[in-house]
């Protein structure tokens, strides 16, 4: 195991390996539909979710860029941004985005990369066996330009859009209360809408927990959800 560690970290030391959950997003100049960018830069201070689809004009993309556009507004609401990406040229981009408005009457308003390559190739995109199209991944990044979330999905299955604005959510309100997030929040089995307290690092702490929150047993505590 130690030497397999050993191995990954050695990788990346010489640039070769994808970045992972905690690393920076790494620094680039991207051509997109609407224009220029550097990226984590443009994003700066803000949430982003970079995702990537194998390519334009196929049809479980296209149930994807109307989804992830039909929610553009809620992700805004968390102050989060979207860009898409994928290995095709700018003017296929723009008429795919042009079909999408004439034939569902969405207009794709979020950023989409026109990459040559060498962006997928850095953040580990290309699909092995499906030549140079992309894998349908999403990275979600966080306002310091931390990777907090990546997730790959294979090209035949479209991705829940509500679930990663419940992961936005999730991440921004674990952060800002120090809790972790039970599964299926906020709709969680066990607790609800509840935020899981982390367990406690001493006996005193331990002991005293039940007097604040509501507790299963000393590991498991929990408290309810405000918004303040």
């Amino acid at each position: 195991m130690g030497e397999k560690i050993y191995e990954v970290r050695k990788i990346k030391k010489k640039g070769k390996g994808i970045p992972l959950i905690g690393d920076k997003f790494p620094k680039m100049e991207v051509q997109t539909t609407q224009g220029m960018m550097k990226l984590p830069k443009a994003f700066k201070g803000k949430w982003f979710i970079l995702f990537s689809h194998p390519g334009d004009f196929t049809p479980v993309c296209t149930t994807e860029f109307v989804s992830f556009q039909l929610r553009y507004d809620q992700f805004r609401d968390l102050d989060c941004e979207l860009i898409g990406l994928s290995v095709d040229q700018v003017h296929s981009h723009l008429k795919w985005i042009e079909w999408i408005w004439e034939n569902f009457d969405v207009d794709i308003e979020f950023p989409v990369i026109a990459d040559t390559g060498k962006v997928a190739d850095t953040l580990g995109l290309i699909h092995p066996n499906k030549g140079t199209n992309t894998v349908r991944a999403v990275f979600i990044v966080d306002p310091e330009g931390i990777i907090r979330a990546m997730l790959y999905y294979p090209q035949e299955l479209g991705r829940n859009m509500d679930e990663i604005l419940r992961m936005v959510e999730g991440f921004q309100t674990a952060d800002e209360k120090s809790v972790a997030i039970p599964a299926n929040w906020p709709c969680n089995e066990i607790i609800g809408k509840g935020l899981i307290i982390p367990p406690a690092s001493d006996i005193e702490t331990a002991i005293k927990r039940p007097e604040k929150y509501k507790c299963f047993d000393w590991w498991l505590c929990y408290r309810n959800y405000y918004k303040w």
